[in-house]
């Protein structure tokens, strides 16, 4: 895992309105950063794609490390059809 895998998260108001919409809660994203099966770069440079399960579902978690702050931003996250 990169070097700001460890950092804290800072949820943006546009994923917690995402994943209030979703059913998804913040417990269950952390919980789906535990382990993720794996991280890509996004097409938006900066960006990271965690994928992850949450139950039976996969779902993506875009990630934006901010190396001023030392936080990784959650982006938004979506469920995988």
């Amino acid at each position: 895992m990169p070097k700001w895998w460890t950092w804290p998260l800072e949820l943006t108001p546009h994923v917690e309105e995402r994943m209030e919409e979703r059913g998804l809660t913040e417990i269950d994203l952390r919980m789906m950063l535990v382990s993720p099966s794996s991280l890509v770069a996004d097409h938006v440079p900066g960006r990271w794609v965690a994928r992850c399960r949450r139950g039976t579902e996969r779902w993506e978690v875009i990630l934006e490390p901010d190396e001023d702050d030392e936080v990784v931003v959650v982006v938004t996250t979506f469920r995988v059809e």
